[in-house]
């Protein structure tokens, strides 16, 4: 008998062990009675009817990353290129997850591949390298598109890398240094032309103010000779009027019966004209002139006139 009580003490204790199920966090277990699906068990502490129900499929609910190998696709254009990538995906239903889709990761790898190929060989070769976001999107929408029955959710599709072939990179590099160059080559034209004309600029400017400037040098010149002119005639005029004055002085007093005056007229002139030939720079000898007799009596003539002025002013006082 005690043997027997331990044999159900143990049988009692596995029981109950194979009844208590704890599911971690982040995971769902999927429980099946006789091979059909029962119940999804979520995070924690569960119990089940031992040797009756069992454990089908333990599938984790967390965003999971699937890597997309590398593979060959034709573009449009006839262009060979290497591409990869990843996928992100998490599980919504564990129920569907197991039982819709044998092998879930073998299943998403390949829906991806093929609709990578189908995208990606729609597109150029320039619209492949510089659209990417675009070629992400499309894939992301057809991939959770099939997906859906799966009970999954297709978050986000990432392409890693994409290599064109190693000739046509070569030709990629070569007319990106030739549209480099042109862009100097026309940075550098439209610098010296910008360069030309402001100097073109700068030099028609320069000429417009010299011209301004000896435009108003010869307007002064002008003024100034013109200045110089009047009075150089006024100068001239008063000169002519004092002569006058002194020609109708020296007639008043030939009228009036006087000789010496005119003398006096005439040794003023002479003495003068002989100041003139003494004082050139052009003579280094003066000869005097056979008049020399009637000029020093064209000066007794001024000494008598000015004895008889003082003889006459004398008596006034």
């Amino acid at each position: 008998m005690s043997y027997f009580a331990l044999a159900l003490l143990a049988f009692a204790l596995v029981t109950v062990y194979k009844g208590v199920v704890t599911v971690p966090q982040g995971t769902e277990y999927t429980i099946e009675r006789f091979g059909k699906y029962r119940a999804t068990f979520t995070p924690g502490l569960h119990w089940l009817v031992p040797y009756v129900d069992r454990v089908g499929r333990r599938l984790s609910m967390m965003e999971q990353v699937l890597d997309v190998p590398s593979q060959e696709v034709i573009t449009k254009d006839n262009a060979m290129v290497g591409v990869d990538g990843v996928v992100f995906f998490q599980v919504l239903d564990a129920a569907r997850a197991a039982y819709e889709v044998q092998n879930l990761q073998y299943a998403i790898l390949n829906l991806t591949q093929t609709n990578l190929r189908t995208v990606m060989g729609s597109m150029d070769l320039d619209e492949l390298l510089s659209q990417r976001d675009h070629i992400n999107t499309r894939l992301l929408a057809v991939v959770d598109q099939a997906t859906s029955p799966w009970g999954i959710k297709v978050t986000r599709i990432e392409i890693k890398d994409i290599q064109p072939p190693r000739d046509l990179v070569d030709s990629m590099a070569r007319q990106m240094k030739a549209e480099r160059e042109k862009r100097a080559q026309i940075l550098e034209a439209e610098g010296a032309r910008a360069a030309a004309i402001l100097k073109a600029e700068g030099e028609r400017q320069s000429k417009i103010l010299q011209a301004e400037g000896e435009k108003q040098q010869a307007i002064l010149d002008a003024e100034g000779r013109k200045e110089a002119a009047f009075r150089d005639a006024e100068a001239r005029e008063r000169q002519a009027e004092a002569e006058a004055n002194a020609t109708a002085s020296v007639s008043a007093a030939i009228a009036q019966g006087n000789v010496q005056a005119i003398n006096y007229f005439v040794a003023t002139r002479y003495i003068e004209a002989l100041k003139d030939i003494a004082t050139s720079s052009n003579q280094k000898l003066v000869f005097m002139p056979l008049e020399a007799a009637s000029v020093i009596g064209a000066i007794g003539g001024i000494a008598e006139l000015a004895g008889k002025a003082a003889g006459q002013q004398a008596p006034s006082r």
